[in-house]
């Protein structure tokens, strides 16, 4: 799970899926890095976020629990906030370069983050709550099954508590393949990666309908859902000067919450609700 770079191919590299069906990271810090959040596709899925988390949720300074934090920036974003979080990932990897990448940003409180290498499926052992305000966002498409855990999350929170839930589009990656000429395999449905390599193409990609069925088999309520990249992912030509990477920038927040443009975005982003409990 640590190869020496100089001498073996990354992208020749297998990788083996735990006993529950789950990927995780290891060994892969810096690939997120380089090829999420420094490159255009990250940036953008950020700064959407940035633009629509404010929109879409109710914040109050509350206690956050973020699963599945990976490199850290949703944990730091809400630690910026006035929030404390409580930031999980299972890889030790991913964990560590959260950490090293917080103590070295400026903006971010002292002792704001607490940290846990956990799976989401142990969160109810080692951080039951209940609580007020749960992110998960892109987790769900790398576990052997996302049904599971939308119940576990629907445990962890508080009665009038929000989830922040993204998960990545299963019906956007058959659009995208279309578009890519991969026609028979959008046709055949062929479309969940394998989770053995670097390649980044989730193992159980998730469609509205399933989130529309999960979301009410455990008693939570859709309060809001918009599109995360609803247009980039399908352009001819990437933006080539800045003024262009703002106007696409302001076409995905125009249209991030109207449909039908909302349901091909790369990821869906949902806030959901556990009801109040009625006395």
């Amino acid at each position: 799970m640590h190869p020496d770079s100089k001498s073996i191919n990354s992208e020749s590299i297998s990788y083996e899926l735990t006993q529950a069906g789950d990927r995780y990271f290891d060994g892969m810090a810096e690939k997120f890095s380089r090829s999420l959040y420094q490159a255009p596709r990250g940036e953008l899925r950020l700064a959407m976020l940035d633009y629509l988390l404010p929109e879409i949720l109710y914040l109050e300074g509350q206690k956050v629990l973020d699963v599945g934090g990976g490199l850290g920036q949703q944990a730091a974003w809400f630690a910026e906030r006035g929030h404390c979080v409580t930031m999980t990932e299972p890889s030790a990897d991913m964990l560590s370069y959260a950490q090293t990448w917080h103590r070295d940003v400026k903006t971010l409180p002292e002792e704001a983050i607490t940290y846990l290498q956990a799976p989401l499926q142990r969160l109810t052992e080692h951080a039951a709550g209940p609580w007020p305000l749960i992110t998960c966002h892109a987790v769900l498409e790398w576990l052997g099954d996302p049904q599971a855990a939308l119940t576990c999350l629907s445990h962890l929170l508080a009665p009038g508590g929000q989830l922040s839930l993204m998960v990545f589009n299963r019906d956007a990656l058959r659009f995208s393949n279309a578009v890519k000429g991969n026609l028979e395999k959008a046709l055949s449905d062929r479309l969940a990666g394998k989770g053995k390599r670097q390649r980044l193409t989730p193992i159980s990609p998730v469609s509205h309908a399933e989130i529309e069925l999960w979301s009410a088999e455990n008693g939570l309520r859709i309060d809001a859902v918009a599109g995360i990249r609803v247009f980039q992912d399908y352009l001819r030509h990437p933006p080539a000067t800045p003024a262009e990477s703002a106007t696409l920038l302001a076409l995905e927040k125009q249209y991030c919450r109207h449909d039908p443009h909302w349901r091909l975005g790369r990821y869906l982003l949902y806030t959901l609700i556990k009801p109040e409990i009625v006395k």
